[in-house]
C-alpha cells in the first residue's frame, strides 16, 4: 500500500469514527442528566446499572465506525452507496432516542424510536452483508444491545408511566 493509500485509509477511518462519536456527542447532549433522571425510575431486576452504559456505548461506537470503514474501504459511496446511507441513517435514529427518552421523556415515542432503529442497524447489517461480511458482524453486538435496550425502554415505560407518559 502506498504512503498516500494509507494516508487516505486512516484519513477515511477517522472520519467514520468521527461520523460515529459525533452522534453519539448529539445523543449525549440529551442525557447530560441520563444518570440521575434513570437512577429515579422504577426498574425491572434485570436492568443494568447507569455506569455500565458508557463504556458499553462507546465500544459499540468505535465498532460501528470501523464496520462503516470496512464497507467504504472495499466499495466507496460509489459501490456502497446504500448501505453507507442506511448506516448514516441509523446513526441519526441512535441519537434521536436519547433526545425523546432523556430529554423530553417520552417512552411511548421513544419505543417507536428504538424500533425504527433497529430495523435500521437490521437493514444495515444486511446491506453491509453484501459488501463486507466482516462489517456486518461487527454490528451483531450493536443490534444486540439495541434489542436489550428497546426491552429495557418498554419495562420502563410501563412502570413509570406519570415520567415517561
Amino acid at each position: 500500500m502506498s504512503q498516500s493509500s494509507a494516508a487516505r485509509q486512516g484519513l477515511g477511518l477517522a472520519a467514520w469514527l468521527l461520523a460515529s462519536f459525533v452522534a453519539a456527542a448529539v445523543g449525549g447532549l440529551a442525557s447530560i442528566n441520563a444518570a440521575g433522571f434513570y437512577g429515579q425510575l422504577l426498574q425491572p431486576a434485570w436492568a443494568p446499572p447507569a455506569w455500565l452504559f458508557g463504556p458499553v456505548w462507546s465500544v459499540l461506537f468505535v465498532l460501528m465506525g470501523t464496520s462503516a470503514w470496512l464497507v467504504w474501504r472495499r466499495k466507496g459511496f460509489s459501490g456502497a452507496g446504500t448501505a453507507l446511507k442506511l448506516y448514516l441513517a441509523q446513526l441519526v435514529a441512535n441519537a434521536l432516542w436519547s433526545w425523546l427518552f432523556f430529554a423530553w421523556h417520552q417512552g411511548g415515542l421513544a419505543l417507536a424510536g428504538i424500533a425504527l432503529l433497529w430495523l435500521l442497524i437490521a437493514g444495515t447489517i444486511a446491506a453491509f452483508w453484501r459488501h463486507h461480511q466482516a462489517a456486518a458482524l461487527l454490528l451483531l453486538p450493536y443490534l444486540a444491545w439495541v434489542s436489550f435496550a428497546a426491552a429495557l425502554n418498554y419495562s420502563l415505560w410501563q412502570m413509570n408511566p406519570a415520567v415517561l407518559g
